[in-house]
């Protein structure tokens, strides 16, 4: 069992975006809607990490697009915190722990 949780981006990430139109949410992206049921399916703790959730009356839209696409109303939160472990995210680059290099490889979490 993994222990922490992983972040996943709404905009752009799990959901297609193409510029902000009043709060509205994109269709999913497949691969990632796929990938975060099956995470969950595995008991692995999900969070959608978004700045919607800055406001506090965006975050129960984003939990109904959620459960209108098959997934439950997962935690939705602005905020990192020292039980992330990753943190999956469309405009973020990966850095290797305390070193600044750029890192493209990533954990491999298929294999719980």
């Amino acid at each position: 069992m993994v222990s922490g949780w992983i972040g996943i981006d709404l905009d752009g990430t799990l959901a297609q975006y193409d510029g902000w139109r009043d709060g509205e949410i994109g269709v999913p992206v497949p691969l990632m809607l796929q990938r975060v049921k099956e995470w969950i399916a595995k008991g692995i703790t999900v969070k959608i990490v978004t700045a919607r959730a800055n406001v506090p009356d965006m975050i129960p839209p984003v939990q109904d697009w959620l459960e209108a696409h098959g997934l439950p109303r997962l935690e939705v939160t602005a905020i990192k915190d020292f039980s992330m472990i990753e943190l999956w995210d469309d405009r973020c680059v990966p850095v290797e722990t305390n070193t600044g290099i750029v890192k493209i490889v990533r954990r491999d979490f298929t294999k719980l």
